[in-house]
């Protein structure tokens, strides 16, 4: 999901940081903003009665709107923590640029941001990160027909690489001399190869793995480079919110010890790798 938001951090040109895209979209019942904004364990609220996650979609596995609801790893993952705050998760489709900068979590849009986000040194300036929940890789799919076999095989044979703008990925493929189309969406990252508008891509791994359960993906495209880049996905809040923050980590940890996080990954992504629990030692 990049200079990570993890692979994510995506300029949408055509859109102002102050366009929130005002579609707000119901993971759970939305709450009316009367009464208290403080829920349990005195964690403060944008609106009260609901946590308010900042997302950016589509992001199939872990966001994306399924029969008009918004579903996925992440969105399960925080409706734990907003069930133990004794409120209802609420999701805000925002452009995914302000995830590095917090812009919707600092003008209190938001609660937290929730979006397959890696953690890095760049984006803690501007965000507190959550423990890592998914050690996440990325991969290089490919058209069958094309003949390219790696990475390095894209540019020996002079084909198109694409890849999300702003994320990792993006990033990891300049990094290697690479000038990749980019696209604004994991979405649009694969019709674009699907409409032969590049030949590869780099994508995170996870949004590969579910891509490919259809049959006829998986007839016409392939996995040809798993590339491990150390990324760790996390939820962030604004600086300071350290009551949120530790909300959100007990709520990891419980899921990891009970088997919910399995239970979890299982439903949303594939079978279980226990390598995709990220340890808090790990960041």
């Amino acid at each position: 999901m990049n200079t990570l938001l993890g692979r994510r951090s995506r300029t949408l040109a055509a859109t102002t940081a102050t366009a929130a895209l005002a579609l707000v979209l119901a993971a759970g019942c939305t709450s009316s903003d009367s009464g208290s904004k403080t829920a349990a364990g005195g964690v403060e609220l944008v609106k009260a009665g609901q946590l308010t996650t900042c997302t950016h979609l589509p992001y199939p596995p872990f966001q994306s709107e399924i029969d008009g609801k918004v579903q996925g790893f992440d969105v399960s993952l925080i409706d734990l923590v907003a069930k133990n705050l004794g409120v209802k998760q609420t999701i805000l489709d925002t452009p995914f640029e302000n995830f590095k900068t917090g812009a919707f979590l600092n003008a209190d849009e938001c609660d937290l941001a929730a979006a397959g986000m890696t953690i890095t040194a760049e984006r803690k300036k501007n965000v507190d990160f959550s423990d890592p929940y998914f050690d996440a890789t990325q991969a290089v799919l490919v058209d069958r027909k094309s003949g390219i076999t790696s990475l390095a095989d894209v540019k020996t044979k002079g084909k198109k690489l694409g890849a999300q703008a702003q994320t990792t990925g993006e990033d990891y493929a300049k990094s290697k001399g690479f000038d990749p189309v980019s696209f604004e969406s994991s979405d649009a990252v694969l019709n674009g190869l699907r409409t032969g508008q590049v030949q590869a891509v780099i994508i995170d791994y996870p949004v590969v793995q579910g891509w490919l359960k259809t049959k006829a993906n998986a007839d016409a495209f392939k996995v040809v480079d798993n590339l491990n880049t150390g990324e760790q996905y996390g939820f962030t809040v604004k600086k300071g919110n350290t009551k949120l923050l530790a909300a959100i980590n007990k709520a990891i940890k419980d899921a990891k010890a009970d088997g919910t996080y399995k239970k979890l990954y299982e439903k949303w992504i594939g079978p279980y790798d226990a390598s995709a629990t990220a340890s808090p030692s790990a960041s």
